[in-house]
């Protein structure tokens, strides 16, 4: 059940209790200013259909938790106590007033994240971005009528793609199929103490199972005859615990496992076709491998950085105009992101009413069907020219200068996105997604963006203020100094 609150929190009204009011230059104050909550507010309310049960918390209380914990890096218990030492908070979450007491509870904020998927937080970037896109059209231009375009492609558009990695182990098959047989292992004793009286447990060969492994783990390199020699006898024993739960499902039913281990049951009966089909055919590729138990959907990302060939994540298609960035696509299986050139480009004329003039990119995009969209619709995609490069002479020496010229300013402005994507790497969360669950990850992924671009707009009103703040300092000495010179020349 959800309620519409009947009271927007008033900035002047805010009661301190103690006495005082709040600074309206604090940061969670601004901030709170530059999110549209209405139009939030309509998207959150139609996620609940029942009227009936406890009415759930706000979006504001929801979305403004899952923002300051992404934006002070916090576990979700110091959150809460976070919240009710500060009253700055407390208003960015709408509360009326300081309250000293917990906001909510912290498991709750498991279901924030559940509950404003990443589709839901693209939205609000989106709706974030459309209304500064408006608010800067006003300022420009505000008697020119919306749409008019003039016929000219105007603006840049930065595009680029990244992987957001998982907080997760490295995926060695060994220590996977380990994890698999000590899984398989109590579930095989969770069966058995549901199991008739009399009937004989199998074995599991558990502790000599667990003494080859460490024997192999020691090891600091492996050879192959040996990397295979241990994966063969971890498949076999992990093997013999599916069949023995297999014959223990005729006898007393699956009812007994819990929710989280037959779903664990489930990814293992998958991994272990796959580890068999790889070690028959000695490989080390199979469509759709899995990397880990608990989170079955990540798949490795070539990036072909210095650090590792191989992230293990998420690949992100990310736009980036005017220094807001809006993720274009996420997808947990490797593509080719310059499929994506054309969508980010119509996105940008549904937004703006005209296509950009200039598409920053990397090389990668650079193929022939997009060179080709790009010059029908009078776009210059940064890059050099496909083919055989020009001989330089007297005759083209300058036109081939000023080729480079562009090439490099192209190459200068594209490396904001570079900068937005360590921004979020090493200020926020998005190089180590922390969260279990495939919708959790994607929300977590979509709020670093989200964030991102809230800090932009903030530190753009911040330069603002201080810049209106120095104009009238500067004036009030102007008018001061001309003062003391007419008084000096009456003199």
């Amino acid at each position: 059940m959800y309620r519409l609150p009947e009271k927007v929190p008033e900035f002047e009204k805010f009661d301190m209790v103690f006495g005082g009011k709040l600074n309206p230059q604090n940061r969670w104050v601004i901030l709170a200013d530059l999110i549209p909550w209405d139009k939030v507010e309509e998207k959150y309310s139609q996620l609940f259909v029942a009227n009936n049960g406890r009415p759930a918390l706000s979006v504001r209380v929801a979305l403004g938790a899952l923002i300051i914990k992404e934006k002070s890096k916090l576990a979700d218990e110091e959150l809460v106590e976070y919240i009710r030492e500060s009253p700055y908070l407390q208003y960015f979450l709408g509360y009326e007033g300081y309250k000293d007491e917990l906001p909510f509870d912290p498991s709750m904020m498991v279901h924030f994240r559940k509950r404003l998927s990443g589709t839901i937080l693209k939205e609000i970037n989106a709706l974030i971005i459309e209304r500064t896109t408006e608010e800067k059209k006003e300022k420009d231009d505000p008697n020119s009528p919306e749409g008019d375009t003039g016929g000219k492609n105007k603006g840049t558009l930065i595009v680029d793609a990244t992987c957001a990695p998982e907080d997760m182990r490295f995926p060695h098959d060994v220590t996977l199929l380990d994890e698999a047989r000590r899984k398989t292992e109590k579930m095989i004793d969770a069966l058995h103490e549901v199991a008739p009286e009399g009937y004989e447990k199998p074995r599991t060969y558990r502790k000599k199972a667990r003494k080859e492994f460490l024997t192999f783990i020691r090891n600091r390199k492996p050879r192959e005859r040996t990397i295979r020699k241990a994966l063969k006898k971890q498949l076999q024993y992990v093997e013999r615990n599916l069949r023995i739960i297999n014959d223990y499902k005729e006898i007393v039913g699956f009812g007994v496992l819990a929710r989280k281990q037959y779903r664990d049951l489930t990814v293992i009966g998958e991994l272990v076709r796959q580890q068999r089909d790889l070690y028959t055919r000695k490989s080390h590729s199979i469509e759709g491998r899995i990397l880990s138990i608990s989170k079955p959907h990540v798949r490795p990302i070539a990036r072909g950085k210095a650090r590792g060939m191989y992230e293990f994540g998420s690949k992100l298609s990310v736009s980036l105009v005017d220094g807001m960035a809006e993720v274009h696509k996420l997808s947990w299986e490797p593509y080719n992101e310059s499929q994506d050139l054309k969508g980010q480009i119509e996105t940008y004329r549904q937004r703006y009413g005209r296509y950009p003039e200039v598409v920053c990119a990397d090389k990668i995009y650079r193929t022939r069907e997009n060179l080709r969209y790009c010059q029908e619709y009078g776009i210059r995609l940064s890059g050099p020219k496909l083919g055989r490069p020009f001989n330089e002479s007297e005759k083209n020496r300058a036109i081939l200068r000023e080729r480079r010229r562009i090439e490099r300013q192209d190459e200068s402005t594209r490396i904001a996105v570079e900068g937005k994507f360590g921004e979020g790497k090493r200020r926020y969360s998005l190089d180590r997604i922390g969260t279990k669950l495939r919708a959790t990850s994607e929300s977590a992924i979509h709020l670093v963006f989200l964030v991102m671009n809230l800090m932009v707009l903030y530190r753009r009103k911040v330069k603002a203020f201080f810049v209106a703040l120095l104009d009238t300092i500067f004036e009030r000495a102007r008018r001061a100094s001309g003062e003391r010179i007419w008084q000096l020349m009456a003199a």
